[in-house]
């Protein structure tokens, strides 16, 4: 009999699992997919370039189209709302495009549902003009407000999107202003970073106002925002962007029963299986995801953890249709993220000192000032890198990266080495390539880590 497998949800983490689960089972296992919007398989990620005009349209960021999906044999339905999941009966109620309702009867499910903005309720905030950016439509969205012509926008938050929206609107040309509650930008990387990130935001004409909380949205009769009340004061704006985060979009499993834990991600294991409901897989954006540095299971939504959770999920449903035991697991992760604001290149992986201190670890830390290449070689860009190392036994448990082009994708060497459990000690001696074009001769990492070899002595 053929093993029905029904997915919630069409972007990286269920269309991965639907390709990888038809790829490994073939007719073993019939796949339908069910999509609130009309697009699979695009790049959240590449949205405020889009808006910012460095991508050319949506289009570009769609990796594989329903059609595709459809001719590999997978069932897309797209404009299809899942309204509710019955574990006991094992079956989905599903709402179409025209109002149309239907059940459907699964032997195995995936719930990939992803995350959504996190709007707080403050009045105004569901007006006109108030953009959360997470969807392709969310994209196009602001890009109908942008055509009105905007001359000024607020961004509500400092977080990855807060800053790239920032970037986007500045590219624009309108004049912007972040509101941020924390006394620095960017919350992932520590505070004399994030000086180093305010520096360079208001080198691109960007207002922070940090230590600030928006109240309220201020609309006209028609519902267009046109102020933003803050603890700061009034701030006239044609266009919000609210860049607050996101939380995971887990209402369906909750009034399912199933279990969620940090900002609402669903508690899986490491095959991507729901503990306790059999049949049932989530992956992406709206599960939780295990440091492997403090053991903690937290809410990381990457688009990088989606494909590697969607392939594990697929792997496994494909094992249970063939009647065999799956072997790939999802192994956590050490929270690596990269972003940037206009030439300014930030990174981090591992633990911050906030971080740290609530995991109940004594952390030693050094920070540093290098080079991109070797000193006299030209185009050498300055960068900051700061390390973290547990004293109790000197491995490496966080780095962060702030500089010019050539800095931030040297956070992946020190990844791998939070990964491996490496020492500080057999970082400063990993065998690193080097020429002047493109690095010092100790790599700007490896300096970090003979400046916490210092601290923490010989």
């Amino acid at each position: 009999m053929t093993h029905r497998l029904l997915v919630i949800g069409g972007d990286a983490a269920g269309m991965s699992a639907a390709a990888t689960a038809k790829r490994r089972a073939g007719d073993a296992i019939a796949i339908t997919v069910f999509e609130r919007s009309a697009w699979t398989s695009y790049s959240a990620c590449g949205i405020p370039y889009w808006v910012g005009g460095a991508v050319a349209s949506g289009g570009a960021l769609v990796a594989r189209t329903p059609e595709e999906h459809r001719r590999r044999g997978i069932d897309v339905r797209t404009g299809s709302t899942v309204i509710a999941l019955d574990p006991v009966r094992r079956s989905l109620e599903v709402r179409d495009e025209d109002g149309t309702i239907s059940s459907h009867d699964y032997d195995s499910l995936l719930i990939a549902t992803g995350a959504e903005p996190v709007r707080p309720d403050l009045p105004g905030i569901m007006g006109r003009g108030i953009h959360g950016i997470q969807t392709l439509d969310d994209g196009a969205e602001i890009l109908k407000t942008m055509a009105r012509a905007p001359r000024r926008a607020v961004v509500v938050g400092s977080g990855y999107i807060g800053l790239e929206m920032a970037e986007a609107c500045v590219q624009r040309g309108l004049d912007t202003t972040v509101v941020d509650r924390g006394e620095t930008p960017l919350q992932m990387v520590d505070a004399e970073l994030g000086e180093q990130v305010r520096t360079a935001m208001s080198g691109m004409g960007i207002t922070v106002l940090s230590n600030t909380e928006a109240l309220s949205f201020e609309l006209d009769e028609d519902g267009w925002a046109t102020a933003v009340h803050t603890t700061a004061g009034r701030l006239d704006t044609d266009v919000v962007v609210l860049g607050l985060g996101v939380s995971a979009r887990s209402k369906l499993a909750v009034a399912a029963g199933i279990p969620v834990g940090h900002r609402g991600g669903i508690r899986v294991d490491e095959h991507q299986q729901v503990a306790g409901f059999d049949g049932i897989w989530a992956a992406g954006d709206c599960v939780l995801s295990r440091d492997r540095i403090t053991g903690e299971h937290l809410h990381i939504p990457l688009g990088t953890h989606a494909n590697k959770q969607g392939l594990v999920a697929g792997t496994a449903i494909a094992a249970r249709a063939m009647g065999i035991e799956p072997t790939l697991t999802f192994p956590g992760v050490v929270r690596t993220a990269v972003t940037k604001i206009c030439d300014v290149e930030i990174a981090r992986t591992g633990l911050g000192e906030r971080e740290a201190k609530a995991a109940s670890i004594d952390a030693a830390s050094a920070t540093v000032v290098a080079t991109t290449k070797a000193g006299y070689f030209p185009g050498a860009e300055p960068i900051t890198v700061k390390m973290l190392a547990d004293r109790s036994n000197r491995r490496v448990i966080g780095v962060q990266i702030v500089g010019k082009a050539g800095s931030a994708l040297r956070i992946d060497t020190a990844a791998m080495a939070l990964w491996s459990g490496l020492t500080v000690d057999e970082l400063a001696m990993i065998d690193l390539a080097y020429a002047p074009p493109f690095s010092p001769v100790w790599d700007p990492v490896q300096v970090a880590a003979r400046a916490v070899i210092k601290e923490l002595g010989y």
